[in-house]
């Protein structure tokens, strides 16, 4: 029998994140150039092929280049979260040791790794939410005997419900402690 069980957490490369911080980098370099040649258009005529004659720098042109600004650095942020693989990391369930180890990838800086560990006599049991709606969410937590809940689950993506009930009976099988929140 396996003693160790590791479930790989996915941060924020995913591949919605990859689609969304292009097409963001595309639409606001476009709005920002835009912008920028309705203000060069004041001094020279014809400097740019796709020149809009109508277009005024104040106030569409200013506009363009506020968005194009914006959409630049949403990107740029969105790029800088996929580079450093913000919210990826693992949980690794040992009975060999009796230890619990939650490890996740934070911004850079003095706190950007995050390692949780807890001794399996220290958790109460394997705790689901299942909440349907707009918004609708799936999480798995692990809960402590003091009653702290620590998520297992990554952000974002919500999984089935039967995959999420499933995994969690996994987790609360392999550690050979209860599960709360099935119904």
């Amino acid at each position: 029998m396996n003693h160790i069980k590791v479930d790989n957490i996915l941060g924020s490369r995913r591949v919605s994140n990859y689609f969304w911080a292009t097409i963001i980098l595309i639409g606001g370099f476009s709005f920002f150039l835009i912008g920028m040649e309705s203000y060069l258009s004041l001094y020279s005529n014809n400097l740019f092929i796709l020149h809009n004659h109508n277009m005024l720098f104040l106030p569409q042109g200013v506009v363009m280049t506020f968005y194009g600004m914006t959409g630049i650095l949403t990107s740029c942020f969105l790029w800088y979260t996929i580079i450093f693989n913000v919210g990826g990391g693992y949980n690794e369930f040992n009975n060999t040791t009796g230890i619990i180890t939650i490890f996740r990838f934070g911004f850079p800086g003095n706190n950007r790794v995050l390692k949780l560990q807890y001794k399996i006599s220290e958790i109460y049991s394997i705790k689901i939410n299942i909440q349907e709606g707009l918004s609708p969410k799936r999480e798995i937590y692990l809960k402590t005997k003091d009653k702290r809940e620590i998520p297992l689950t990554k952000v974002g993506e919500p999984i089935s419900i039967k995959a999420t009930e499933e995994k969690a009976k996994d987790i609360a099988l392999f550690l050979k402690i209860q599960l709360e929140g099935i119904g």
